[in-house]
């Protein structure tokens, strides 16, 4: 790729997590530094104030670079100017798909926060060649969904390999403590959705599918839905519940396996829940999970809800999202042994450790030299270690392995 003018530009730098990214990259990597970085977005004043509030007494000088999402023109502008572009734009099954095709366009890296099954589905099957004939790695899901859940996969695999030469024949991925908010973005993309979901049951069935992500021309396994009920968990000794980013995870993880492969074989099995203290615990936090999820089924409720639940662009105070944090544990085995992983971040899963994960993907995806071809890619097949190496130096997250024989 001839040398462009940025390195890296960031899409949607006025909105609250688009701002956390922006602080963080300043903060991490410097402005008018090694990482030559711009911020954008359709309002030339609003970005204006993102950068003085992000440079304060900085003598050095942030770009500001205006694209709109329904503004193609402008879109492949930006576009050809980066190595790579992040953005925060969402739901981005309304606003992304332009931007994704720009990229595509320009051979540009891309990366976002989406959980968006149908979108990335969509993605994939209209845009998977293209990409790949451009070079371009369309990396979706950088954020708490699904770095976490498919970076602690590749990582207990490979403690497999190292330990008995051969990968788990199944991965058990549990949420342990965790302390934040749900972010904004991540509920209008929920109810987003929903709302597709309720109008097209091929989409209902396409989003319940365990390989709705995976390659047409891969064979596939024999997954298993997620879990919707309780369940006692014998690896872990603990009650489990669902998990609500399972939907989106488990898919991730599963077309990872494939991108890469199948170094974990073809039937490689993936689950992930939430672990409980106890069975009532589990219990209740079942039915207060299914009915929130039932509400956002229909219409008038899902309705009423959006008008409580936080909007796109609200978020927790700095002292909220620096007490908050998440573990998550990763059990594989085979039959002749078993690994244990644990997985930490420093910050709240939805805003703190979210806008730090992306912002690494994305400077990885612009700076480092990765062997991975093109196409609708996933964290763990595009970035893999090289990403994991960055989370653990610069962004708070731990990797180790906490039990094995």
């Amino acid at each position: 790729m001839a040398k462009r003018d940025y390195d890296l530009i960031l899409l949607g730098a006025t909105g609250f997590t688009g701002q956390l990214v922006a602080e963080y990259l300043a903060r991490q990597y410097g402005v008018g530094g090694d990482l030559r970085w711009a911020i954008a977005g359709r309002n030339a004043q609003k970005l204006e104030q993102v950068r003085a509030q992000i440079l304060a007494d900085n003598d050095e000088s942030l770009d500001i670079v205006v694209a709109d999402s329904n503004d193609r023109e402008s879109l492949n502008t930006m576009a050809a100017r980066a190595t790579a572009i992040c953005t925060t734009v969402g739901p981005y099954a309304l606003y992304g798909t332009p931007l994704v095709e720009a990229c595509i366009e320009a051979g540009t890296h891309y990366c976002d926060l989406t959980g968006e099954v149908q979108w990335i589905q969509r993605n994939i099957a209209d845009f998977q060649t293209r990409a790949e004939k451009a070079g371009a790695r369309i990396v979706h899901t950088c954020g708490f969904d699904s770095i976490p859940s498919d970076l602690g996969t590749l990582f207990v695999q490979n403690a497999m390999f190292d330990a008995t030469g051969a990968p788990g024949d199944r991965v058990c991925a549990r949420v342990g403590k965790n302390s934040g908010a749900v972010s904004g973005g991540t509920v209008a993309s929920m109810l987003n959705v929903m709302e597709e979901a309720s109008r097209d049951p091929g989409l209902r069935k396409a989003i319940g599918d365990p390989y709705a992500l995976y390659p047409t021309e891969t064979p596939r396994g024999h997954d298993k839905p997620d879990q919707t009920g309780v369940k006692y968990d014998a690896d872990f000794h603990q009650w489990t519940c669902p998990f609500v980013m399972a939907a989106i995870n488990a898919r991730v993880v599963r077309r990872s396996n494939a991108l890469l492969g199948l170094p974990w074989g073809e039937d490689f099995r993936y689950s992930e829940s939430l672990l409980c203290k106890s069975r009532g615990a589990a219990l209740r936090t079942t039915a207060v999970m299914g009915a929130g999820m039932g509400a956002m089924a229909f219409t008038p409720t899902r309705a009423l809800l959006s008008r409580f639940l936080p909007d796109p662009g609200e978020g927790p105070d700095k002292a909220t999202r620096e007490k908050g944090f998440f573990e998550m544990f990763f059990h594989a085995e085979n039959a002749d042994g078993h690994r244990q992983v644990k997985v930490t971040g420093d910050m709240d899963p939805g805003y703190g450790s979210t806008s730090k994960m992306l912002g690494e993907a994305a400077v990885c995806l612009a700076l480092d030299s990765l062997d991975s071809p093109g196409g609708i890619t996933t964290p763990a097949a595009a970035m893999g270690t090289v990403l994991i190496d960055r989370l653990t130096k610069n962004a708070g997250l731990t990797f180790e392995i906490v039990s094995g024989a």
